[in-house]
């Protein structure tokens, strides 16, 4: 007999009362709402108890098995993370109340870090309660045991799932609930998710297209403070960067010794120069200051992580690698270096303080340029009316479709049509076409059109389904040398090849980026992990070092390190641009009534008084002629993925009716078009203005203008190696970046010449349009400035907007002259013509 829900969650209220605590509503819905039979998604502010909300279910349900006596053995719940330090918190949050209570339940762990040992022990006798990463449970598919491992599969709960969905980790996670679902059709699914603006899509991609999803959301209460570090002064020529490590000793002033702090910066490279400047400004902070982030070496960033709990270490100069649901309750200030650039990633941050219900987060903010005043400003209003961005989820990614079947096919195999009809109950994969179907089947039976010459690439072959198969079939891996490589490859993480970074006698720190490493010479000194390391020798993927005294600023710079503005913040960021236009014409209504507008205000005034800021019904385009040519700056204020692609296609467009030679340069205000001394640019502008704005021939112009061939043709890399038509090979025998850049080229050069209809170039051309020009926001912001009234001002030299663009054109040219000596010598040029 099944007991009631009240009967069923006595154990779980119970420890709660243990604990003093009472169980806020949306925790008593969610455990009803799994106890009958329901999926779906929690979305509450960090550190309101979403962990608990999503796991007392499940073991309710698991205690109240057997009469009450508990469960037997058997895996009944699995708990997805994207990050192992998260695993390593969740595991400590579900194991406290079973071992306060003496529940008859076990807890296991299994990620890249479980030794081989326990994981032997876990496939023979699984605990009830397993939490991994979607990488691991994908290892599981392909492995021999995996019907008899989730033959007990009672629940998935999928932990800070906002952040897998957007990529294609979400893509992969979903095929694998498909194949438990598959064998598991009673099985409920849990998603917890932070603020994103599209709960409904997000719930549906986590528990499939079958059913309708629950969304539990929860009116608490979560206030963030936002205090900008402001300059004393704000002259009219602010660029990108001179706000920054400049600004050290207000930041220094600002943190207190006492008080524990995240800092966040947007890059690696960022946090490993905030970290040494502040080390060598806090002397008195040594053993108290940390570095975090995903490159230093596991076991160093576990140490810092419990230094932070311990409350030994208050200061963490940190990246994205602590924006997640780690529990810091001692954290009581957050701190953002530079603009978090969208609005749900500093809600994020802003959560890791006071990280408990009914909490205020605090975010003191550093710009990083003056101009990032106005991001900040923006966001604050952007909170206050509650918008967040949304997460969208890839479109049936081919690539991870291919390795997944591989994954199947290694394990117990699996039959065509079955498997076609589960994938197709994903959310990404629900349109799914046969034809793409077949085509991906043939591939990796075949080798396609191209590579069935080669055995490695006829991976799949064909078995009777069973012993009374009935003529069915299904598909497996028999090579066992092929089935090894696959397990060692699984993922949908692609980068650089990562060279590990390990002193000479013995300690690992962490890891860089092959391209880094091999600019170095032995002898050469740069700062890594916070510490100053002198480089010795490369060998076999792992550059040995040792310390030194040695000073230097080179540190590593790693790829995928710019961020855009999200298509909300923009909106917002135009607004504020209005909100100044006005109040500096005098507007009644409008002021500047932040304490970031106010600080500004000499800027915004040197901006109107030598060109104009623009209306949101307006689009500001400036032309002047310098010594350098002729410019042209355009402020569309839509992020620099879309200028960089609007950049290109208006030097293409012009170039049709005036040949030049023209070198662009973006950030998130708008870009810059430089042409040689004389180029008429007013005289195109005022006969082809229509033309440029015009989204007819898109494709066609931005194929010509960005190259779009080799943007393909580098994205195919990351393709081919998700998909396994490139692998890393054994351990031990890794090989380099630069061989597997060989290996994805030659591909694709094969397939365009003698296959172009492959899917995989299709996908590659696809991701390229659709996440790095951003197509779909680049055709959308056409029609907006081609609605818009054209704003176009001649100012005498470049003006507190166009500056930032200068610098950023500058600081990707070669010269003995630093950044700083140049901008400052602009600088003085610039105010010597003014008068000032």
């Amino acid at each position: 007999m099944t007991p009631s829900p009240a009967a069923a969650l006595r154990p779980i209220e119970a420890w709660f009362t243990s604990r003093g605590w009472r169980p806020m509503p949306f925790q008593r819905q969610c455990w009803r709402a799994y106890l009958e039979g329901a999926s779906g998604l929690i979305q509450v502010p960090t550190g309101s108890g979403k962990t608990y909300a999503a796991v007392m279910g499940p073991i309710a349900a698991m205690l109240a098995e057997n009469g009450g006596t508990g469960p037997e053995g058997g895996l009944r719940l699995l708990v997805l993370t994207p990050l192992r330090a998260l695993s390593r918190d969740l595991l400590l949050a579900i194991r406290e109340p079973i071992e306060a209570m003496g529940w008859p339940l076990r807890v296991g762990l299994r990620n890249g870090d479980t030794s081989s040992h326990e994981r032997g022990k876990q496939l023979k006798a699984p605990p009830q309660i397993l939490i991994t990463t979607p990488e691991s449970l994908s290892l599981l598919l392909a492995g021999p045991r995996a019907e008899a491992v989730f033959a007990d599969l009672e629940a998935v709960v999928i932990d800070e799932w906002h952040e897998l969905m957007g990529s294609k980790r979400g893509s992969q996670t979903e095929l694998c609930l498909s194949w438990l679902r598959g064998r598991r059709p009673s099985l409920r699914t849990w998603a917890i998710s932070a603020t994103i603006g599209n709960l409904a899509e997000a719930a549906r991609a986590a528990v499939g297209v079958d059913g309708e999803p629950r969304i539990i959301t929860a009116r608490i209460r979560r206030d963030t403070q936002i205090r900008s570090l402001l300059p004393d002064t704000i002259d009219g020529f602010p660029w990108a960067g001179h706000l920054g490590l400049r600004m050290y000793e207000e930041l220094v002033a600002a943190l207190e010794p006492a008080v524990s702090t995240l800092l966040f910066t947007n890059t690696r490279n960022q946090a490993e120069r905030w970290h040494q400047c502040l080390r060598f400004a806090c002397p008195e902070m040594d053993g108290a200051l940390a570095l975090h982030h995903s490159a230093i070496d596991r076991a160093e960033r576990e140490a810092i992580e419990a230094g932070v709990k311990a409350a030994a270490i208050r200061w963490v100069v940190c990246t994205s690698s602590l924006d997640l649901g780690v529990d810091f309750q001692p954290v009581e200030r957050v701190v953002q270096i530079g603009s978090a650039k969208n609005l749900a990633r500093l809600l994020q941050r802003a959560g890791r303080s006071a990280h408990q219900p009914g909490g205020t987060a605090q975010v003191l903010f550093m710009p990083t340029n003056a101009l990032e005043l106005l991001e900040v400003s923006a966001m604050r209003r952007g909170l206050g009316e509650g918008l967040v961005e949304h997460r969208r989820p890839p479109q049936e990614p081919l690539d991870v479709l291919l390795q997944h079947l591989v994954s199947l096919a290694c394990g117990p195999g699996f039959e065509p049509e079955a498997t076609l009809a589960a994938v197709r109950r994903t959310w990404s994969y629900r349109q799914l076409e046969r034809s793409r179907w077949d085509w991906c089947l043939r591939f990796l039976e075949e080798g396609g059109d191209c590579l069935g010459a080669y055995p490695r690439y006829r991976k799949l072959e064909r078995e009777p389904a069973g012993a009374d198969a009935d003529g069915t079939w299904r598909y497996v891996v028999r090579e066992a040398a092929v089935a090894r490589l696959h397990r060692l490859n699984i993922g949908t993480i692609s980068a650089d090849r990562a060279v590990t970074v390990r002193f000479v006698r013995g300690a690992v720190l962490g890891h860089v980026e092959e391209a880094f490493i091999g600019r170095l010479k032995p002898g050469d000194v740069f700062f890594f992990a916070g510490r100053q390391l002198e480089f010795v020798r490369l060998r076999e993927m792992t550059a040995m070092v040792k310390a030194t005294t040695r000073r230097s600023a080179t540190v590593p710079a790693w790829g995928g390190g710019q961020m855009a503005l999200s298509d909300l913040l923009s909106a917002h960021l135009r607004r504020e641009v209005d909100r100044c236009a006005r109040a500096l014409d005098g507007e009644a209504g409008f002021s500047l009534d932040t304490a970031e507008l106010r600080a500004l205000e000499p800027l915004l005034e040197r901006q109107v008084q030598l060109s104009a800021l623009p209306r949101t019904h307006q689009f500001l385009v400036e032309l002047c002629h310098t010594r350098e040519g002729s410019h042209l700056y355009a402020y569309p204020f839509e992020g620099r993925f879309v200028h960089e692609g609007l950049g290109f296609l208006w030097s293409w467009r012009l170039a049709r009716h005036q040949s030049g030679t023209f070198t662009v340069s973006v950030n998130d205000y708008g870009f810059e078009l430089l042409a040689p001394r004389g180029y008429p640019f007013e005289e195109l502008l005022g006969e082809h203005a229509g033309s440029l704005l015009d989204p007819a021939d898109l494709l066609e112009d931005l194929e010509r203008a960005v190259n779009l061939s080799e943007l393909c043709r580098r994205r195919f890399r990351s393709i081919a190696q998700v998909s396994g038509l490139v692998l890393n090979g054994y351990p031990g025998q890794a090989r380099s970046g630069g061989q597997l850049q060989i290996s994805a080229a030659l591909l694709f050069d094969v397939f365009q010449r003698h296959e172009p209809g492959n899917l995989l170039l299709a996908q590659a051309r696809g991701e390229v349009l659709e996440e790095q020009l951003d197509l779909g926001r680049l055709i959308g912001t056409l029609e907006r400035l081609r609605g818009s009234e054209w704003l176009e001002r001649h100012p005498p030299r470049p003006g507190p907007m166009a500056f930032p663009l200068l610098a950023e054109r500058l600081n990707n040219r070669m010269s003995n002259e630093s950044l700083l000596e140049r901008l400052g010598r602009l600088r003085q040029q610039a105010c010597r013509a003014e008068g000032l």
